[in-house]
């Protein structure tokens, strides 16, 4: 059974629709097209370990849910003028935010 991502969003009142197939596999070029952004710029987000590290023999192989992972990258880069690195822990902290939130939810669930 394929997982379909759909995600919609809404920003200056314009609807973007986005779909992405998480089992979708990429190799390098594809992914920068997908992402646009040119692939130099995909091989930092790789050796910054924004993106999930690859065994050596997989290094260029990316998926879906690297896409929406990539493009939250640049936004962040773009919108705070950021350095790969301060992106990279802009990433992590919103990531583990996110954690923390479903642990919150979970728990008030299992409490009410």
């Amino acid at each position: 059974m394929t997982t379909i991502r759909y995600r919609e969003i809404i920003s200056d009142g314009f609807n973007h629709a986005e779909i992405v197939d998480e089992h979708h596999i990429f190799d390098l070029k594809h992914f920068a097209d997908a992402c646009g952004q040119s692939p130099e710029w995909i091989l930092q987000l790789l050796e910054y370990d924004i993106l999930n590290t690859r065994p050596e023999e997989r290094i260029h192989q990316f998926f879906g849910d690297d896409v929406s992972r990539a493009r939250r990258a640049y936004r962040l880069q773009r919108d705070f003028d950021a350095s790969f690195s301060a992106v990279a822990m802009m990433l992590d902290l919103i990531d583990e935010v996110q954690q923390l939130r479903k642990q919150v939810r979970h728990s008030n669930f299992k409490d009410a």
